[in-house]
């Protein structure tokens, strides 16, 4: 039986975060309730073979998940639930902004069966809450974090970006003591790119704000990286790190090209070899979600092949040469020569017995700038 991963868009936020393009709408709230049912009925429809998938994780993401109502969230997982075959121990997963949780909401969630939480913390200053346009504090996110375990989870992550603007070392250095002293599972460190049309953008162009040097944020992510790996958490994959046993089952399996589907405004699906995503209009997904659905791509064999390099690249391990031969039976050291030698080069790629892998130069660009390491 093939195993297959869920995702939930939920694009609702109590207020959009200054450096944030994702499809998310604050103000929207009346939206909700006829967003939801337009999305139970995606999912209803639905044409997946009960006997021949098996669902290993569930993630719901956003957006702010828990900024709607909890009796929102049951309802989809209950339907996901009827609609599709369960594996017994599934991973489901919520991200939750410590502003909108409260403990109804946490115990909600878990007496539905979710297990896994994720915190979108990004930062303990509440000065640089407050730049990046955060509606949470510090304290807020404890009482959050706390209120999670005492209900039970016992798989919680937590975001943390770094390269905010006027951020310093002693900053994430603080960061990382408040976070470590409650012992997540999984943490999450990202570096924060600028988008166009944000308003970190906006205050950036204008001289308002600044962001630190390059040199800076290298040394950072290092700091970072070693002070995780020294507290017992292994880095594996970029931006990635996690207690022996906690790594994200759903991103490692997007990484390593297993098929999901994705419900929701704008979400994005890989299945039946196709790479498929929703409208990202509210009238058109409302008038019917199942006629909304946009095809990016057509995999051949070769499309497969290339996209499971990049993606398995993301991964500290690597790409592992049995496994991609075991998949599509080429050897990539062979049908990638140029590429490889390119990069081994360049001493970002290095081949270290079954796996080709990012050297810790490799890593450093390719967390600063993936798609141009690519």
């Amino acid at each position: 039986m093939k195993e297959l991963g869920i995702y939930v868009h939920i694009p609702f936020c109590k207020r959009k975060c200054h450096y944030c393009d994702f499809l998310s709408f604050s103000g929207a709230t009346r939206l909700i309730e006829k967003y939801v049912e337009a999305l139970k009925q995606e999912i209803d429809k639905a044409k997946v073979n009960k006997d021949e998938y098996i669902v290993k994780t569930i993630y719901f993401g956003g957006g702010t998940p828990s900024f709607i109502d909890s009796k929102y969230i049951v309802e989809i997982l209950q339907l996901i639930k009827k609609k599709f075959n369960i594996l017994q121990n599934v991973e489901i997963t919520i991200e939750a902004n410590p502003g909108t949780v409260d403990e109804q909401k946490l115990k909600d969630y878990y007496n539905a069966g979710i297990n896994r939480i994720s915190f979108g913390v990004q930062t303990t200053n509440s000065d640089l809450l407050k730049i990046v346009g955060r509606i949470h504090s510090y304290s807020s996110f404890v009482n959050g974090y706390n209120l999670a375990r005492s209900i039970g989870f016992k798989n919680i992550n937590v975001d943390l970006m770094i390269g905010l603007p006027v951020q310093r070392l002693d900053d994430v250095e603080k960061d990382l003591e408040r976070i470590l002293s409650l012992k997540p599972e999984h943490i999450s460190v990202y570096s924060l790119i600028v988008e166009e049309g944000t308003k970190i953008e906006e205050k950036l162009k204008k001289d308002e704000l600044y962001l630190p040097s390059e040199e800076e944020e290298r040394k950072i992510y290092w700091k970072v990286k070693k002070e995780l790996e020294n507290n017992g958490y292994i880095h594996y994959e970029i931006s990635n790190f996690a207690k022996p046993g906690y790594e994200s089952k759903h991103n490692v399996a997007c990484w390593n090209q297993e098929e999901y589907i994705g419900f929701g405004l704008g979400a994005h699906s890989y299945f039946d070899n196709k790479r498929y995503s929703n409208t990202i209009d509210f009238e058109e997904y409302f008038d019917w979600p199942e006629n909304s659905k946009i095809i990016h791509e057509k995999q051949n064999k070769n499309d497969k092949m290339k996209e499971y390099m990049l993606l398995g690249l993301r991964k500290l391990e690597g790409v592992k040469i049995s496994e991609f031969k075991n998949k599509f039976v080429d050897n990539p050291i062979y049908l990638y020569r140029q590429e490889l030698n390119k990069l081994i080069k360049e001493d970002l790629l290095k081949i270290d017995k079954d796996n080709i892998k990012l050297t810790n130069k490799g890593i450093d660009l390719a967390n600063l700038v993936w798609e141009e390491f690519i």
